[in-house]
C-alpha cells in the first residue's frame, strides 16, 4: 500500500513587514498589510503551515485557513478577519 502524497510548503524569511512561504518552487510574500492577523503570530506558530491539498493551506496553532490563490493574488479576496468586521 501506498503512502499518501504530501504537500510541502515551508516558511524561508519572517521579517517585520511579514515573510515568505515556499510552495514547491514558488515562493510567495505574505505581507502583515494585507495579511494581519499573522502579525502577532510566534515564529512556531507561523512555522507550523500545513498543505492538505494543493490549493489550502492551514496554520493550526492559529486556526487560519487561507487558499494558496489568495496570496498570489490578494487583491481579489478581500480578506477581513472577525477583528476587522
Amino acid at each position: 500500500m501506498l503512502g499518501s502524497a504530501t504537500l510541502e510548503a515551508e516558511v524561508t524569511n519572517v521579517s517585520a513587514h511579514g515573510f515568505w512561504l515556499l510552495l514547491g518552487t514558488e515562493e510567495l510574500a505574505v505581507p502583515y498589510a494585507q495579511f494581519p492577523w499573522f502579525k502577532k503570530a510566534t515564529i512556531e506558530q507561523l512555522l507550523a503551515v500545513e498543505r492538505p491539498t494543493e490549493n489550502h493551506l492551514y496554520w493550526p496553532q492559529l486556526d487560519i485557513d487561507l487558499s494558496v490563490e489568495s496570496l498570489r493574488n490578494p487583491d481579489a479576496f478581500p480578506l477581513l478577519s472577525r477583528a476587522d468586521a
